[in-house]
This record gives structure tokens, sequence and C-alpha cells, in this order.
């Protein structure tokens, strides 16, 4: 099982706003750059979740109990994108620059455009509503796979006979490609389409599944055991273009190469939720971590 506080040393982990990646995280010396910074840029929130970096320069995320999604302008100032959000988790940009958000209240996924006009795209499976979708991810034939735990049913009874992954089609079939996690959250499909990458938060795993022709799942393997002792869950999950998968996990963020090696963790000063890429040149690791957003500069372009 995931841990919680017990066994370790913070005074490692938590450097406060502004720490500097030093010589102990050698291990990611080609990803980390000497000196780098974990910065701060905005606070005072609920619990964030879902960051979302658009062509605009906007980073969108998730504020789950306040019930909205805020943005952020590269000058740092923000503001509230939509309220109500339907306490939106999970946010991703499709290739049409539109936001799709995991809505926990509302118990689906829906497409938002630029001017707030939103479209329900899946909210049932087989006549059954939906747990309350957690996180998405787009693949290149531009189908959605998302994952479906039971986070946001908040006292409702569930209709679902299992916390699965579905994939929503480009012409709005809703299939179940995964059934045998206990908590799927985190999810991304690699670049070349081939494979389906989960993160469980209750087993403190990832698994990957290999993904057919046809946009179903094949058999998973277990990816990487992230159980620590250190407080933080496998949750959500981003890639560079040299395949190292980033992770949030005990202690912050988790790095690991594409066959699955944990080079070392980022830490962060607060418990991280997910993170994704942005800014000029996409090198910007954006982190939302409970009551604020982070960021760090590396060295290596992300995919998304």
């Amino acid at each position: 099982m995931c841990r919680g506080l017990q066994g370790v040393s913070w005074a490692l982990m938590l450097w406060g706003v502004g720490a500097t990646m030093g010589t102990a995280w050698a291990s990611l010396s080609g990803i980390v750059p000497e000196g780098a910074e974990v910065e701060r840029i905005a606070t005072g929130f609920e619990f964030t979740e879902g960051p979302a970096y658009d062509r605009h320069g906007f980073l969108y995320f998730s504020d789950i109990p306040a019930n909205r999604i805020y943005r952020i302008a590269e000058d740092g100032t923000v503001s509230v994108f939509q309220e109500p959000s339907g306490k939106s988790n999970g946010l991703v940009f499709d290739k049409d620059g539109s936001l799709l958000a995991c809505r926990h209240w509302e118990r689906d996924v829906a497409r938002i455009l630029p001017d707030g006009t939103l479209k329900v795209l899946a909210d049932a499976y087989q006549g059954r509503k939906l747990n309350s979708p957690n996180d998405c991810a787009v693949a290149a034939d531009g189908a959605v796979y998302f994952t479906d735990p039971g986070y946001g049913l908040e006292g409702r009874p569930s209709e679902q006979d299992a916390e699965a992954v579905y994939r929503l089609a480009p012409d709005g079939t809703v299939t179940r490609v995964v059934n045998d996690m206990t908590k799927p959250n985190g999810i991304f499909v690699s670049p070349d389409g081939k494979t389906l990458y989960v993160a469980d938060s209750e087993e403190c795993i990832i698994r990957a599944y290999p993904l057919n022709a046809d946009g179903s799942a094949g058999p998973g393997r277990t990816f990487a055991d992230m159980k620590s002792e250190a407080e933080g869950v496998p949750d959500g999950m981003t890639l560079d273009e040299k395949g190292h998968i980033y992770c949030t996990g005990g202690g912050g963020i988790w790095v690991f190469t594409p066959d699955g090696e944990h080079l070392g963790t980022i830490p962060v000063p607060e418990v991280p939720a997910n993170c994704t890429f942005g800014g000029p040149g996409n090198t910007t690791l954006y982190i939302t971590a409970r009551h604020s957003v982070y960021r760090i500069e590396l060295l290596v372009p992300g995919l998304w």
C-alpha cells in the first residue's frame, strides 16, 4: 500500500519556495539544470489539479473543491476561466485547441470551447452513469482515453461494476479498455500510440497496456512500483521528447526512463497531484500541488 509521512526526512524534501536542485540529484543531471529552482507561481487555492498548457501561452488548471477552472497568463496573472466547472479534475487540449475536462460532479468528459461553450462527450457506459472521470489523454487518432475511479462520487451510488479506463472514439463510442485496476488515475498514451500508461493511486504503481490497432488494450504489466514512505501517490503524469516519464508520487515528481527505471525525484514543497509541460520551448514543467502551482525549468522539452 502507499505510505504517508512516516519515516521520511522532510529536511531533504521540503525546500520551501525557490528551492535549488543540488548535486544529490546527479542522476537527473541531463534533465534538471544545475541550479534549477522549483518556483511557486500561484497559491491560495483549495486543491489544484489537472494542469494543461495551451498554444497561446496560458496554463489552465482545476481547483476541484472550489468548482473552478483557472488560467495563468505568461505575466503571472491568474483569472477564473470557468465557474462552476462541474468540479473538474484532469484537463487536456485536443488537436483543435479545445479544452477537454474530466468533471467529477457531473460524472462526464466534456469539451469546453474558448468562449466557455460546453459539450458533453461521454457520461455513460452501457446505459449506466460513469463514476467520476478523473484524467484523460488524447491519442494520435483523436480518441480520448480516460480514467473513471469513484473519488468524485461524494456519497452517490456507483452505477458501474468497476473503476475502469475507457476509450472515447472520435465517433463518440465509449468502450471499456481496462478493468483490472483498483483506483485508475493519471493516464497518457505513448507518442507512437502503442502503449497506454495508467497510474493506480491505491496500489501505488504505474501499469502499461499494449494498444491494439482498434484502440483496445491488451494485458497490462507493472511498469513501475512507486511505494514510498513519503507522502504522495502516483497520480498525474506527463513525458518528454526523450521518453522520460514524470509522475507525481511520494516526495515529489518521480522521473523514469522509458524502460521504467527510476532516475530520481524532483522534490516539491507541497504534495503534488499532477504535472504537464509548457512555456517557451515547452521546457517548463508545471506542477499542481495542494494549494499552489509550481514550475521548474528543465533541459528536455516535453511532448505535452
